[in-house]
């Protein structure tokens, strides 16, 4: 799985660089540099093809809408999956208290109880 996670990272990481020398051409466009600007606009053509190649491969991927939300919020998208992290152990706290406290009161009950029926056998 992680093979597909690099080689689109690896055609976004080559689109990206493209894009960027494609603007540095534009930002001091000569006649001259023409052809080379034709180069780098079907480069990045031709990258845009290989990031939609890998999109069939990553087609199972689910990607919560919140991390979506992040990255617009220019937050670190782990930053969402600690927070959901630490959200889930806090749940988990929450719901361990609760058994813990069921099973002391079942077995306070019991207790209870126990010491009821040895007290009416001794006649106390």
């Amino acid at each position: 799985m992680a093979e597909k996670f690099d080689n689109l990272e690896e055609h976004l990481e080559k689109f990206i660089e493209n894009i960027r020398q494609l603007g540095i051409i534009v930002s001091d466009f000569q006649p001259s540099s023409q052809a080379v600007l034709n180069q780098k606009l079907n480069f990045m053509i031709s990258g845009l093809q290989d990031i939609d190649k890998c999109q069939k491969q990553l087609h199972d991927i689910n990607v919560p809408l919140e991390v979506f939300e992040y990255i617009d919020q220019g937050r670190n998208p782990q930053l969402y999956t600690k927070e959901c992290l630490e959200r889930a152990l806090a749940r988990n706290e929450q719901v361990k208290g609760k058994i813990d406290t069921m099973t002391v009161r079942d077995y306070s009950e019991d207790t209870d109880v126990t010491v009821g029926k040895n007290l009416q056998k001794s006649g106390i």
